[in-house]
């Protein structure tokens, strides 16, 4: 299928009901996108690959992106979602994975994703941006230490052998990563609003071990939200742009058959 401005669909895969798209759906929004939503957790399944679909988002969620020690996935749907995503790698499909969405992108390519032994990291924080950021076509206009918002627990400690990391932290190193020409994972939130964030607050086991004040915690994000908004919506623009064909210099790397092949 064939995809122009006004028909771009992205696939959007909601892992959890209290992180849906958000801000992050709007700004995909505005910038052309049709947002094609599926919940997995309500029942939704998913295709078997990508075929009609100009971009793959994936969305974060309370599950681990790594296994049970019986093997039990994090959610039953994790190891088709984790072939989706190594499809999208394959074929060049415009791909941003967020917070869970980029710890199962390095999974499915054998990345390594654990509990982090620096411990839970949640509210406003900075990323320092990495010179091979600098020739990313979505990437390299995003400030040197743009404001994001944390809240996880999991860390991706290895990343997916041929990745290029765009973006860290001293105590969390890999904050944002390219897998293949066209695949994204953030490690932090671009999405959220206040109450989402007040949502995951309240009665929160995470804030709890970090002995944070919940409402001190939702203030301080709040204080930072047009901040993000000013980085982020730009970006998400940009992989709008990108997935409708419409961004000059990101055209996909031509690689040449093997012989014999």
């Amino acid at each position: 299928m064939t995809t122009t401005a006004d028909t771009a669909t992205a696939l959007v895969i909601e892992n959890d009901p209290t992180d849906d798209a958000r801000r992050l759906g709007e700004w995909l929004t505005e910038a052309g996108l049709v947002l094609r939503v599926l919940r997995p957790y309500a029942g939704d399944d998913l295709p078997d690959d990508l075929t009609g679909y100009a971009a793959l988002v994936v969305l974060g969620g309370a599950q681990s992106a790594f296994p049970a020690p019986d093997g039990t996935p994090g959610a039953p749907w994790f190891p088709k979602l984790e072939g989706l995503l190594r499809k999208a790698v394959r074929h060049q499909v415009p791909t941003l994975a967020v917070c869970l969405g980029a710890q199962l992108l390095a999974t499915a390519h054998a990345g390594t994703v654990e509990r982090s032994p620096s411990g839970p990291e949640v509210g406003p924080s900075v990323v320092g941006k990495r010179d091979a950021a600098d020739t990313d076509p979505i990437f390299r206009y995003v400030p040197m230490i743009p404001d994001v918002l944390q809240w996880h627990a999991d860390e991706i400690t290895e990343l997916p052998q041929g990745a290029t990391l765009l973006a860290t932290s001293t105590r969390y190193p890999h904050q944002a990563f390219r897998l293949g020409e066209r695949a994204w994972g953030l490690q932090f939130h671009i999405e959220c609003d206040v109450d989402m964030v007040a949502a995951w607050a309240a009665d929160s086991a995470v804030l709890a071990e970090l002995d944070y004040d919940p409402e001190l915690v939702v203030a301080a994000c709040a204080e930072v939200l047009s901040d993000i908004e000013e980085v982020w919506q730009p970006f998400a623009a940009r992989f709008a742009m990108l997935a409708q064909g419409r961004l000059a210099g990101a055209e996909p790397r031509r690689t040449l058959p093997l012989l014999g092949q």
